[in-house]
């Protein structure tokens, strides 16, 4: 009768391993394995990321270039094509994330003209672009800056 005090795998699907550096009756003794002299036949061995064995490594080669300027605005662009597309006739700053116009949260909102508004909008936003105003007033809509920021 099978219970689990008697279960065991099926005969030939375990395999016994293999015991190095046991003598040379074994065929893995002396070297175990590991070739003949060098770092890599040392115990605690372990190869180091980008490592060429003290040949000046290729990140280090490669001349490096500009710089990333860590006091960058980084905005969402949103168009007035999307802001019409998507049917709300008040767009706060919300509004863009929860209706996926804007994906980066950490970024602030700039309105920028590509497109038409056939109906009066008002969108609050950071910056907009002298198109994207001129086509939101021209609809009867209105801009509101946030955070104090003019053109």
């Amino acid at each position: 009768m099978i219970s689990l005090a008697n279960l065991k795998p099926a005969k030939g699907a375990t395999k016994k391993r293999k015991r190095i550096g046991r003598g040379p009756g074994s065929g893995w003794g002396k070297t175990a394995g590991r070739g003949m002299n060098g770092q890599k036949s040392r115990s605690g061995y372990a190869r180091k990321r980008g490592f060429e064995g003290g040949q000046m490594p290729l990140v280090r080669r490669i001349p490096k270039r500009g710089f990333t300027n860590i006091f960058k605005t980084e905005y969402n662009i949103v168009n007035l094509d999307t802001i019409e597309k998507c049917g709300l006739d008040e767009l706060k700053v919300e509004n863009f994330f929860e209706t996926k116009i804007a994906k980066n949260k950490n970024a602030k909102i700039k309105i920028l003209g590509n497109g038409e508004l056939k109906r009066k909008v008002t969108v609050y936003a950071h910056k907009f672009s002298k198109s994207a105003l001129d086509k939101i007033k021209n609809s009867g809509g209105t801009a509101i800056f946030l955070e104090g920021e003019e053109n």
